[in-house]
């Protein structure tokens, strides 16, 4: 067995602690008349120092560059587009159509409507003529019996004076039964003027039929 150590001497331990507690009490002290000059050295440094530059800002992120366009998807609103402006373009061309039929159509109506006017005062004015016509006959032909009623040469007297258009259309609506001996009884160059009248009145009453 190895011999055990040995004990300090019970009275050289308080001694020992004594010196230890003095070492530690100057050397406290040597540390605080150190400290206020090393505070002011440091507080000096720290004055002197420049301040520090300011943080730059981050740059920010580059923009994300766009992927390739499609040349299909080009193609197809290229194509679209086209189709939408011809479609515009047929819309206007309708538009205009239909604004110009419907302005024929208009006077189309106008002239519809004047057409029809203008058949019905024809009508209106035929129906007058055949009126005054009918009127106009009525009066020869009353005329005609009062001659065709007189003796041949009362007429003939009264020939020999009237008007030559007048008598024209009276003895053209004469029976020839009674005309004849009428012209007879007339003076001769009376007779023959209205010979030839009668004559002119009938070869255009021909031409006409």
């Amino acid at each position: 067995m190895p011999p055990l150590p040995r004990i300090p001497h019970p009275r050289l331990v308080p001694a020992i602690l004594v010196a230890c507690a003095g070492l530690a009490l100057v050397k406290a002290g040597s540390l605080w008349q150190a400290a206020p000059g090393e505070g002011l050295l440091v507080a000096s440094a720290v004055a002197s120092s420049p301040p520090p530059a300011p943080a730059k800002p981050a740059a920010p992120p580059p923009a994300p560059t766009p992927p390739p366009a499609n040349p299909v998807d080009q193609a197809e609103r290229d194509l679209l587009g086209n189709l939408r402006e011809r479609r515009t373009q047929m819309e206007a061309r309708e538009a205009a159509i239909a604004a110009r039929e419907a302005v024929l159509a208009a006077a189309e109506r106008r002239l519809t409507a004047r057409l029809d006017e203008m058949a019905a005062l024809k009508s209106r004015l035929e129906a007058l003529e055949r009126g005054r016509g009918e009127r106009e006959e009525a009066g020869w032909r009353g005329l005609v019996k009062t001659y065709e009623s007189m003796r041949p040469r009362d007429a003939a007297t009264v020939f020999d004076d009237l008007e030559i258009s007048v008598l024209v259309q009276i003895v053209h609506r004469m029976r020839e039964a009674k005309t004849a001996p009428i012209l007879g009884a007339m003076r001769p160059d009376r007779a023959r003027t209205l010979t030839a009248e009668l004559a002119r009145l009938r070869a255009a009453d021909n031409r006409t039929d």
